[in-house]
């Protein structure tokens, strides 16, 4: 039943949309043991799955509706998918957006035509905001996920995930209001009822797997991680039911987690994602099963540059690729320079050096020098404190 829907929600959105290219990893096949391909919705149209949802959504709306304008909250993806959508249509839509939204996304959304207003710390904040102007000025309110023909359009991915790859056993998905893996279960299932949907959150926003596991809406106080794509307190109820009937398992990944695979797509795929569309490589590690064809869904890549030099950081520090130490030097000539040759010696790779004498704790006599290279990893790091052991420097590590 649904996947007719879903077949007529493809020919709905095909001329807009990009069908999104399946790639083979070979790098995170050899980490999960498992045959991994990434089905790439970062390359998307507005570099997120939501445009799917939001224009299948739009296309169904009467006239009337179109003529008093559309409002949605979104926490980025669904903003940009319904001001695309809605310029292409020529409908007023306001979009509503928590004030902590990446600026790319805000910027972007705009840019698509939407009228953008910040309100609230979290998406839940932004929605409250926006059924509030649906009250007050008429306008047709978009949820991001808990509406069957937005669901119908994400689940157009699952269609042309079998286009391109006839035998897959797994689909491991990001969750946040669950309608991107309530859309690929509801196509998934119909067309291979023995194919295990795989949903993943973030630790600390985990609302879906709590009402999962607990067979009950289960919302959370509050959300906690850098996945701001899927920090979401409440799922919804549709979403929720169809997620018990459709989706195998619900796993949570730690924002470290999700930090390493976002550098690993980076380094070995050449991908860029925002750090909900890495969750589900983060998940691979958790599969309970070995040689079988995975597709991971990569959400969406809408992440600013400056997030991505900060997640670049933290996965390299996570890695033990950057070591930041300090260490008390007499203030005398040449100990920088004996410090530096050590640093040779080992061939670490000097990122930033700073001297100051008035940090140190003997300030008269010493000076404090911090200093950050870049390592080959953890044994690397551990040869570098021997060394400057061996030659009487204490070193403490900062990170």
């Amino acid at each position: 039943m649904h996947l007719d829907s879903i077949k007529v929600a493809r020919e709905n959105i095909k001329d807009v949309v990009v069908k999104t290219p399946l790639l083979h990893s070979k790098f995170f096949s050899d980490l999960s043991k498992n045959n991994v391909f990434m089905k790439c919705e970062n390359l998307q149209l507005t570099g997120a799955y939501k445009i799917r949802g939001a224009l299948n959504k739009m296309m169904s709306l009467t006239n009337e509706e179109k003529a008093k304008g559309v409002v949605c909250s979104s926490a980025g993806n669904h903003a940009q998918g319904v001001a695309y959508a809605a310029n292409l249509m020529g409908i007023k839509a306001t979009i509503v957006m928590p004030t902590t939204t990446p600026y790319l996304k805000v910027q972007s959304t705009k840019d698509f035509g939407g009228n953008v207003i910040l309100h609230g710390k979290c998406y839940d904040d932004a929605y409250s905001f926006a059924k509030k102007i649906e009250e007050e000025q008429g306008a047709t309110f978009l949820h991001p996920f808990n509406d069957i023909d937005v669901i119908h359009g994400q689940g157009t991915i699952a269609l042309e995930i079998f286009e391109d790859l006839k035998n897959v056993d797994a689909i491991v998905c990001p969750i946040g209001g669950g309608g991107l893996i309530s859309g690929i279960s509801l196509a998934a299932k119909e067309i291979n009822p023995d194919i295990q949907v795989i949903g993943v959150q973030a630790e600390g926003a985990s609302a879906m797997h709590d009402s999962f596991h607990a067979k009950r809406l289960t919302p959370i106080p509050y959300v906690s991680t850098i996945a701001d794509g899927i920090a979401v307190k409440c799922p919804g109820d549709l979403t929720f039911s169809l997620i018990q009937k459709n989706v195998d398992t619900i796993v949570t990944v730690s924002d470290n987690e999700i930090v390493d695979a976002f550098l690993a797509l980076n380094e070995k795929q050449k991908l860029v994602a925002e750090a909900s569309g890495a969750a589900s490589l983060a998940a691979l590690s958790k599969l309970d099963f070995e040689d079988k064809n995975v597709v991971s869904i990569i959400s969406g890549g809408n992440i600013d540059m400056l997030t991505i030099m900060s997640l670049i950081n933290s996965g390299l520090v996570s890695r033990g690729r950057l070591f930041c130490f300090t260490v008390e030097l007499p203030n005398i000539p040449g100990e920088l320079s004996r410090i530096t040759d050590l640093l040779r010696e080992t061939n670490a790779n000097v990122v930033k050096l700073e001297h100051n004498q008035f940090k140190a704790v003997n300030k008269l006599r010493n000076t404090l020098l911090e200093v950050t290279v870049e390592t080959n990893g953890y044994e690397h790091i551990a040869s570098i404190k021997d060394l400057f052991k061996t030659q009487g420097y204490i070193i403490e590590q900062l990170y």
